[in-house]
């Protein structure tokens, strides 16, 4: 009998469940949640775990995205027609608020730079699109650690180090969590010149459909032009900026008619 074409969907289709959840899935969860035999199933872990696509969950049993699987969503968000529309909202923003913005994600344990609007402005930072920066010590990457699950967040502060980049870094874990604690409830992050010396940002979260973080968009100046005050008034502004990104990203990942098919029985 000719292979089902969903057949070949699989390893998508565990990572769409995946990046869906909050919490790592067990074998049985994604069985039962995909239709899918326990023993072809674990086959398909085992082969994608090897290949860095998804890793276990540290101290639990169960599954999450891997490195790689980051690494391919980042990249998918490169295309053209998502560079442009991205550019475009981040523009917008610049001109409101006069300083530079940009859109950053999660990659493995740093935050990397989807795209950037530089301030007309001739005092400001460049960073060029790709580059990465830390999760402890930037307004997206507190703001990434934060937005996690309790599980996930404990096991990306184990597995860091929390690095001084300027007298204001928070390197000890307590002091970090507590402020982690605040952006939590804010969800607003904020960088108070602790990546780098004489500068100052802040963050807020582009979410999907139910609510959880695929990137965030952040604006950022000098402290001899902007104060942190100056760029917390701007919230309203970039979360409206967010929204929009949101479904700039809604319609990248728009499904095709063959995220339908029928799913595969071995």
């Amino acid at each position: 009998m000719a292979d089902s074409p969903a057949r070949y969907l699989r390893e998508l289709r565990v990572l769409e469940q995946l990046a869906r959840t909050r919490h790592p899935q067990t074998l049985s969860m994604l069985a039962h949640r995909l239709d899918l035999p326990k023993t072809s199933l674990m086959r398909l872990l085992a082969a994608m775990l090897e290949a860095g696509f998804i890793i276990k969950a540290p101290g639990e049993q169960g599954f999450l995205p891997g490195t790689r699987a980051a690494r391919l969503a980042v990249s998918l968000l490169g295309a053209p027609h998502f560079s442009r529309a991205a550019r475009t909202i981040l523009a917008r923003l610049v001109e409101a608020t006069g300083e530079s913005c940009n859109l950053t994600a999660r990659e493995g344990d740093s935050m990397r730079y989807l795209e950037r609007v530089e301030t007309p402005q001739p005092l400001r930072l460049s960073m060029e699109v790709g580059a990465h920066v830390p999760l402890h010590c930037t307004a997206t990457g507190k703001l990434a650690l934060a937005l996690m699950d309790e599980t996930e967040r404990r096991a990306t502060l184990d597995r860091i180090t929390l690095t001084g980049h300027t007298p204001r870094t928070l390197t000890q874990r307590n002091a970090l969590e507590h402020d982690l604690a605040v952006i939590r409830r804010q969800r607003v992050g904020v960088d108070r010149e602790e990546f780098i010396q004489g500068m100052v940002a802040v963050a807020v979260p582009v979410t999907d459909g139910k609510g959880r973080m695929i990137a965030a968009i952040a604006s950022h100046g000098p402290t001899a032009r902007v104060s942190l005050r100056f760029l917390l008034d701007q919230v309203p502004r970039m979360r409206q900026a967010a929204e929009d990104m949101g479904k700039v990203f809604a319609e990248t990942a728009a499904p095709s008619d063959t995220d339908e098919a029928a799913p595969d029985r071995e």
